[in-house]
């Protein structure tokens, strides 16, 4: 009796399974909460910390036409207007973050998520977006087109 121990008989057994199916259920429930939680803590975005970047080369663009540029982590619209001068702006619309066109033949910059319009300046014209599009400035370096922030006045 010395190396008997007093439980009955398949308890161990009883609890082994109780362990695995705790754990399952303790599983099952981690996996439904993890995506719940990286959807209300989103991961910190990355600050590239742009200031200047080559939107394009002289003669990618057509007269009244636009393309879109990655200006750091988030998307900007080159636009070459009729006349040969080079327009930039952020492409992410002020009411919804949808990402901007040209509309070369309205020669304005289009939102079409709920159809909000912009002139190649920036600025809003009608629809729902609350304020302007950010603009800024561009430069030819060699056959290189150049666009960096506006520097505040």
């Amino acid at each position: 009796m010395s190396g008997e121990q007093n439980t009955p008989p398949g308890s161990t057994r009883r609890r082994a399974i109780e362990y695995f199916l705790g754990g399952g259920i303790l599983a099952t429930f981690a996996s439904f909460l993890y995506p719940v939680l990286r959807y209300v803590v989103p991961p910190p975005v990355a600050d590239l910390g742009v200031n200047e970047v080559v939107a394009g080369k002289v003669g990618d663009l057509k007269p009244n036409s636009g393309a879109i540029f990655r200006f750091g982590s988030s998307p900007g619209l080159l636009i070459l207007t009729s006349d040969g001068t080079y327009q930039a702006l952020s492409a992410t619309c002020t009411h919804l973050g949808c990402t901007v066109q040209y509309r070369g033949d309205l020669r304005q910059v289009w939102c079409p998520c709920h159809n909000g319009i912009y002139g190649i300046d920036g600025r809003n014209i009608s629809g729902p977006p609350p304020k302007p599009l950010t603009a800024y400035d561009v430069h030819l370096r060699g056959d290189e087109i150049v666009v960096t922030h506006k520097r505040e006045a």
